[in-house]
């Protein structure tokens, strides 16, 4: 993708997201250590006949594609931050990489609980012990990267904005980087289902209860598609500008509603550009003489509203 500066440059840059270097450096790492350990779980899931086995390192293998997505998301974003043909910054790259992350883990819950109904009805003699200390070892990977994604969110916080829901708002969207999530959300699903292995496993050597191998196997398919539904539908709301159940239009509305210049809002189009930042564009009429800059003031104590356009129309204008 080539670079070519724009005819007309924007005034201003329109870049509301800052970068996170920690988590894509953090996310590298957990990349290299998902990979290692997919293999072996793979290899040991073979050797020794265990379907959960199987079934932890092929999730373990789409997260290692869906987490080098995370981590080009972040690359992308970061080289092209400058780019003015984005029109409101790179940020909704790395959503869309945690988009087709979801779209990656739904893929593994169909396969898992494929595979284990499979294996239900043409069930395979099991080497517990050995299969044993490959899932421990996977659930101990998973549960290392889950703590480095955990401590990986940015810390921009902006201490200036003063209205209060507004900047719990804004803090609670800061923490929920989606591409960050989306990582974070995979070696989830890798810690829950590599404990659902070794639970079955257990079961298996300790109270012969050998179905339970392909019986956990469902069980996690279902896990990982309950997280893949609720990243799909967060991600996909801010792909599709979703969002104008959001608690800032309210703000919005509730600050024209009582305003010292009577006016009724006519138009209002709000949509997110940055973790707890929106981009606004309103319009109003009134029969005073207010004018667009009265009405941007109205909203400036509202922090998460980073870019405003406003149109004021008097009642004739309005009705015609």
């Amino acid at each position: 993708m080539n670079s070519p500066m724009p005819l007309n440059p924007p005034l201003h840059v329109h870049e509301y997201e800052a970068a996170n270097p920690l988590a894509e450096r953090r996310t590298r790492w957990v990349v290299m250590l998902t990979a290692v350990t997919m293999a072996v779980e793979l290899a040991a899931g073979g050797l020794f006949h265990s379907m959960a086995l199987l079934a932890d390192g092929w999730h373990m293998s789409s997260h290692v594609v869906a987490l080098g997505l995370t981590v080009a998301a972040y690359s992308f974003a970061r080289r092209y931050r400058q780019d003015h043909r984005f029109a409101f910054g790179t940020w909704k790259i790395e959503v869309l990489g945690g988009y087709t992350s979801a779209l990656l883990l739904a893929g593994v819950a169909v396969y898992i609980a494929r595979e284990s109904l499979d294996r239900l009805f043409h069930p395979l003699a099991i080497a517990y012990s050995q299969a044993l200390a490959v899932a421990a070892l996977g659930l101990v990977v998973n549960v290392v990267s889950a703590w480095m994604l955990s401590g990986a969110h940015g810390h921009d916080h902006d201490h200036g904005h003063d209205h209060e829901r507004g900047r719990e708002q804004a803090h609670g969207d800061r923490m929920h980087d989606l591409n960050l999530r989306s990582a974070y959300v995979h070696v989830a699903a890798d810690a829950a289902v590599s404990l659902l292995a070794i639970l079955a496993l257990s079961g298996g050597k300790y109270f012969h209860i050998n179905w339970l191998d392909s019986a956990v196997g469902l069980v996690g398919s279902v896990v990982v598609a309950l997280w893949a539904w609720s990243l799909l539908r967060s991600t996909g709301r801010i792909l599709l500008d979703a969002e104008m159940d959001a608690p800032v239009v309210a703000e919005i509305h509730e600050a024209v509603r009582a305003s010292a210049q009577p006016a009724e809002i006519t138009d209002l189009h709000v949509w997110r550009v940055g973790k707890g930042k929106y981009a606004c564009i309103l319009s109003v009429t009134t029969a005073t003489a207010a004018t667009p800059e009265y009405f941007r003031s109205l909203l400036e104590r509202h922090g998460e509203i980073v870019h405003v356009t406003v149109e004021v129309n008097s009642p004739s204008v309005a009705r015609a």
